[in-house]
C-alpha cells in the first residue's frame, strides 16, 4: 500500500498529475482542490495516496492533506459514493466544509458537488453524521452551532445556514450568524426567521 509520495510535480492535467520520485513516475487522480494546493512542475512535493486495486487496474489517488485522504475513505464508504463522486466532493467542498455541512445535515452543501443528487446528499449526511468528529474538524462556528441544534429546529438551522451560504457569505461565518439566531429567537423558530435575524447578526 502507497499512503504517501515525495519527490517532483513531473506535470499536471485537469483531474490528474504525474510526480517524480527518484526518476519514477507515478500517475495520481486528484480532486480540483488538490491541485490547486500543490506546486507547479518542476516543485517539489509530497502527495496523501490512497490506493485503489481492482481486477483490471491498480490506480493512486492523490490528496495534499492527509485530512483530505481521510475524508476521501469515509465517503467512499458511503453507499452511491464512487471514487468519481467522493474526489468531486472534495473539489467542491474543503474537509471543514464538508464536516460543518454533514454536522448541520446540511444536504444543500453537499449537492453543490458535480453527481450528487439530494437524494445521495441525505444519505451521506444520515451515514456519517455518527462516525465524523464534525465539530472539532468544522471550527468553533460549527461548535456553536451544533449546541444549538438539538432536536427541536436542526432542519430550518441547516436551511437558514444554506441560505446565507448562497447568498456569498462564507460556511464558518453563515454558522456562526445562525448560532446567534438561534440564541435570540429559540429552537422552535422557523428558516425565515433565522435568516432574518442572522442577517441582522451579520449587518452589525
Amino acid at each position: 500500500m502507497i499512503a504517501r509520495l515525495r519527490g517532483r510535480i513531473d506535470s499536471k492535467g485537469e483531474d490528474w498529475l504525474v510526480i517524480d520520485v527518484s526518476g519514477v513516475g507515478y500517475l495520481v487522480e486528484c480532486s480540483a482542490r488538490t491541485l490547486s494546493a500543490l506546486p507547479g512542475p518542476g516543485e517539489a512535493a509530497e502527495v496523501f495516496t490512497r490506493m485503489l486495486v481492482s481486477e483490471t487496474s491498480i490506480r493512486l489517488v492523490g490528496f495534499a492533506t492527509a485530512a483530505e485522504r481521510d475524508w476521501y475513505g469515509l465517503l467512499s464508504d458511503v453507499q452511491g459514493v464512487g471514487p468519481k463522486v467522493a474526489l468531486a466532493l472534495l473539489s467542491a467542498l474543503s474537509a471543514s466544509e464538508l464536516a460543518s455541512a454533514i454536522a448541520m445535515s446540511d444536504a444543500a452543501m453537499l449537492a453543490r458537488a458535480q453527481g450528487v443528487g439530494p437524494k445521495l446528499a441525505k444519505r451521506i449526511c444520515l451515514e456519517l453524521k455518527d462516525r465524523v468528529p464534525a465539530f472539532a474538524a468544522a471550527g468553533p462556528e460549527a461548535a456553536a452551532v451544533s449546541g444549538a441544534l438539538q432536536a427541536d429546529a436542526p432542519s430550518s438551522a441547516g436551511d437558514a445556514v444554506s441560505a446565507l451560504v448562497n447568498l456569498g457569505y462564507g460556511q464558518a461565518q453563515a454558522g456562526a450568524a445562525v448560532a446567534t439566531a438561534l440564541k435570540e429567537a429559540g429552537k422552535g423558530a422557523d428558516t425565515a426567521a433565522l435568516i432574518r435575524l442572522a442577517l441582522k447578526a451579520l449587518a452589525q
